[in-house]
């Protein structure tokens, strides 16, 4: 994929794909020295990266205005998020979190070079402060569902859902967090991978 291809796709004005562009670029820079993302992915960036992340927009209603990002590594998907919201006119913030500092350091950098609405906190993810009222939780490639449910449960009251991008494995996954953890799972097969973005609610600790 192109980047003319993914704001095709995607519908974004060319100011967020220029944003999208910088994002790329200060990845490819930071990463030739610091290790973000697999080298290999970033020739692939608007498949691999963008467009997975971004996929997750259409399942994000006008009523969110607040989101977590976990284990947020060098922004996927919050910031394809973050941008993807400010692109529609939406008035939310992502707060990006992951424990790693050389992290959330590039994420702030893309973060000042953008003015996209976004937060980014180098903290252990079990330490977010569940009374900042989340809206959305999202998370990619950063914990199996049993552990990631440990620490979004906190975050997932008072309606809030998750999205959480997973691979193929995710039936196990989700018999594994059954055991522990009561939910309703919505599965929605991934466009970029043979994975799929799980919708997980109305979660419960098995007593």
């Amino acid at each position: 994929m192109t980047r003319e291809e993914f704001a095709e796709l995607n519908g974004v004005s060319r100011e967020t794909l220029e944003a999208f562009e910088t994002w790329r670029e200060l990845l490819v820079e930071t990463n030739a020295h610091t290790n973000l993302v697999g080298r290999s992915t970033l020739e692939d960036f608007w498949t691999r990266h963008a467009d997975d992340s971004f996929q997750l927009m259409p399942l994000i209603g006008p009523e969110v205005k607040r989101i977590a990002d976990l284990g947020a590594g060098a922004g996927f998907p919050g910031l394809a998020i973050a941008l993807g919201l400010r692109d529609r006119g939406q008035d939310a913030k992502v707060t990006l979190v992951d424990s790693v500092g050389k992290k959330m350091a590039f994420v702030r950098k893309v973060i000042a070079a953008t003015g996209v609405p976004a937060e980014a906190k180098a903290i252990r993810v079990e330490t977010l402060d569940p009374s900042e009222h989340f809206d959305l939780v999202t998370a990619r490639a950063f914990a199996p569902l049993h552990k990631l449910l440990d620490y979004a449960a906190p975050l997932l009251k008072n309606g809030a859902s998750g999205l959480f991008l997973k691979g193929r494995n995710y039936q196990d996954e989700l018999t594994e967090a059954r055991k522990n953890w009561t939910f309703e799972a919505e599965v929605i097969p991934s466009r970029t991978s043979d994975g799929v973005i799980l919708r997980i609610d109305e979660v419960q600790r098995v007593k």
